[in-house]
């Protein structure tokens, strides 16, 4: 597993950095209303992408007893599938565009439309990947296509494509990835739709294709919401620090759970063995996030100006409250991966329904009572919160039948420590001054968090840092 998220943590720790690089860049250069449209547009198509998925990747790595008749079955599936979706969201970008009283939608959704379909057919040969374990080609391929779409976006930002230069990295990366992929697996194309095959499937991939139908809702009502009852301004600022707030999620839990279901999916008929394993990592992953969002709660305001600029300060407040759920949804991230190695995707899919009503009830609060940025993420902050709680209980008591008291346990040290590292982040916000460089001030705060991780871990002896440095150098040579 440590090699798998060692490729993997290269692959979307780059990709972070590229991000970034090309954000900070596309800040300074395409106003903020137009930021709040590609984000309406982004999210619309990632509903129609939920459809032609069905939750077909995750069911091939789950089934080993797949044929190479299924998998070309299932990839035609994909294809056909594809197709018709992306001729839906073409012709809806009409009605679309109207609904949100913004015209340009109806461009830049019918370019979004080619990677809806690039999507649909990367989904089988991206799976066997997976399945097949080759996490070192995966790295590797994420890794350089993110270079080249990142240098594709900026040089099209100096050639004034203006709001379009957003969406070249996903276009992009989705035909570059499904050739790639293609090269690797390639398989046959039929013109029969495959329904032998996706019957073989459908009953796990079903409740995978309703969970991430109910948790798009969940993750993105906020946007469409505001995107028509509030200014397209406003959701872009808030659309900038809700895409900061999911950037760790990038960093780490995203680079274990695409690892955790290919191999705990090996332990599928031992729940005892595979919660033992999981609470080993839910440990790991709280020592790092809960830290991790009070250096970004007391540091939020120095992050924000100085990677996009000043003009950008009203996203610094929702911003802080969002980095309070970081913690939490580092370690909830990664539940997906268990609910479907153990092979509890209807559970997993009546855990997104519960969670998106509670999501859905907090963020309408949030939109039409209130009104605000900052009244939106305080809600999201809530239900994030008791989503955790929700997901848990459900995992632990109905799919390990197990007590979660040793959950809470394991998260009392890393909380301890995130008081502490709070209380001296507070402090240093305190002591210095207000006309002081950002980068430093940022910088300072950054060594406090680091030194008090380490001592804290050493003094408390919770892992032995100088072996587990020492076992990733050898493993490496």
């Amino acid at each position: 597993m440590l090699t798998g998220v060692f490729y993997t943590a290269i692959a979307k720790y780059s990709g972070v950095v590229i991000s970034l690089a090309v954000t900070a860049v596309l800040s300074r250069l395409i106003p903020i209303e137009e930021f709040g449209i590609v984000a309406i547009a982004t999210v619309l198509i990632a509903f129609f992408s939920m459809f032609s998925d069905m939750g077909i990747a995750p069911a091939i790595i789950q089934k080993k007893d797949l044929t190479d008749d299924d998998l070309n079955n299932i990839f035609s599936f994909s294809i056909w599938s594809g197709l018709l979706l992306t001729a839906l969201f073409f012709f809806g970008a009409w009605p679309i565009a109207k609904y949100y009283d913004s015209p340009v939608l109806v461009s830049i959704c019918r370019l979004l439309s080619i990677n809806l379909f690039f999507a649909s057919a990367n989904l089988v040969p991206n799976a066997l990947l997976l399945r097949n374990k080759r996490f070192k080609f995966i790295g590797l391929r994420t890794f350089i296509i993110q270079i080249v779409c990142g240098i594709a976006a900026i040089a099209s930002a100096y050639m004034g494509a203006g709001l379009y230069s957003i969406i070249v990295t996903p276009i992009l990366t989705s035909i570059i990835l499904f050739f790639i992929n293609y090269s690797q697996y390639r398989l046959k194309f039929r013109f029969t739709l495959g329904l032998v095959s996706i019957r073989k499937i459908f009953s796990y991939s079903m409740y995978q294709l309703g969970f991430n139908l109910f948790n798009y809702f969940s993750r993105n009502l906020d946007n469409l919401l505001m995107g028509k009852h509030m200014s397209m301004t406003d959701l872009g600022y808030y659309e900038k620090s809700y895409k900061m707030m999911m950037y760790p999620l990038q960093l780490i839990p995203n680079i274990v759970s695409p690892v955790m279901h290919p191999i705990f999916s090996e332990l599928q008929d031992d729940y005892k063995k595979l919660s033992a394993s999981f609470m080993g990592v839910i440990k790991i992953l709280a020592f790092i996030g809960f830290p991790l969002s009070a250096l970004l709660f007391f540091g939020a305001k120095e992050l924000i100006l100085l990677l996009f600029g000043n003009q950008w300060g009203p996203s610094v407040p929702p911003f802080m409250i969002l980095s309070l759920t970081v913690g939490l949804q580092i370690i909830l991230s990664t539940t997906g991966a268990i609910f479907q190695a153990s092979n509890s995707t209807k559970m997993l899919f009546w855990c997104g329904v519960a969670t998106t009503v509670i999501n859905i009830a907090a963020i309408c609060i949030g939109v039409f009572g209130y009104g605000t940025t900052v009244a939106v993420a305080w809600s999201i902050c809530i239900s994030f919160t008791i989503n955790f709680i929700l997901t848990f209980y459900l995992m632990f008591y109905r799919v390990f039948h197990l007590s979660w008291t040793p959950l809470w346990l394991s998260l009392l040290s890393p909380l301890i420590l995130t008081i502490i590292t709070a209380g001296g982040l507070y402090g240093i916000s305190l002591i210095l001054p207000e006309e002081l460089n950002m980068f430093l001030s940022l910088a300072i705060k950054s060594v406090y968090t680091v030194i008090a991780w380490v001592a804290y871990i050493q003094l408390t002896k919770a892992y032995d840092l100088r072996q587990l440095l020492s076992g990733i150098i050898h493993k490496k040579r």
